[in-house]
């Protein structure tokens, strides 16, 4: 699925740049709940055998308070990994303006867009690496070799719908404002 909305974006104008985003947004989303993943797997192998969640995992569906907001140790580490987000992105999007130049969306509008879906992304897959670990750990099934793939793949189809989404929004913003006030004047130096 990303890669069909990739193949039907990637050629228009008001995608341009999506080709250069779509590995960023994807990877660090990505990479981000494979180590949450690997996290809770490692903690479910040290304190409990296969088949058996802890007692304070009980529930497949957790509040996702307890996932974000707690003092457990799962929970502190997804919010450190959900505030490396940002700051991660905003250093690959400068690297990649510094790169690629007048190519780049650059509009404020734009970078705010692409902060909050990687936000959301990060945020979504993290909330359901909790979910999948402890389904698939109460099935006696490995969470590592499981859950990552299917995580993983769902963060592309994220990612990449959430960029996609970032580039019409930012593109509608401009049409109307420009319908408003008429095209922006370019002034000579």
């Amino acid at each position: 699925m990303a890669c069909l909305i990739l193949s039907k974006t990637i050629s228009k104008e008001q995608y341009g740049g999506m080709a250069i985003f779509t590995p960023i947004i994807c990877g660090v989303g990505g990479n981000l709940v494979a180590i949450q993943t690997s996290r809770i797997s490692t903690y479910l192998h040290i304190w409990s055998t296969p088949g058996v969640l802890p007692s304070g995992m009980q529930k497949f569906w957790p509040n996702p308070c307890s996932t974000f907001c707690t003092s457990e140790t799962n929970s502190m580490s997804t919010r450190v990994l959900l505030f490396m987000v940002v700051p991660g992105h905003l250093i690959f999007f400068y690297v990649i303006s510094l790169l690629e130049g007048p190519s780049v969306p650059d509009s404020g509008t734009f970078v705010v867009l692409y902060l909050l879906a990687g936000l959301l992304q990060v945020t979504i897959l993290l909330y359901l690496a909790e979910v999948l670990v402890r389904v698939t750990w109460h099935h006696s099934l490995d969470p590592d070799s499981h859950c990552i793939p299917y995580l993983t793949g769902l963060g592309d189809l994220l990612g990449t719908g959430l960029l996609a989404l970032c580039f019409l929004v930012d593109r509608l913003g401009h049409t109307h404002l420009d319908a408003v006030v008429g095209p922006r004047a370019v002034t000579e130096p």
